[in-house]
């Protein structure tokens, strides 16, 4: 697609892959962070879904923060 070009037409474009079976995992690990020298509970949510056109599992960081 050309810019300017009044033909061209934009396909939206998903934010993820698609696949099927998608669920949100949460876990909590201890992180250390730099700019403070010290250690942090953090809770980090993964997105996790079957991409069946490749037969394997994707496990997508979606969030963290601090717990």
């Amino acid at each position: 697609m050309r810019d300017g070009d009044p033909h061209a037409k934009a396909l939206p474009v998903p934010a993820a892959p698609l696949g099927t079976d998608a669920r949100l995992e949460t876990e909590k690990r201890t992180v250390w962070v730099e700019h403070t020298r010290t250690y942090e509970v953090r809770e980090f949510v993964y997105e996790v879904s079957w991409i069946a056109e490749l037969g394997v599992w994707r496990r997508f960081l979606r969030a963290h923060r601090k717990a």
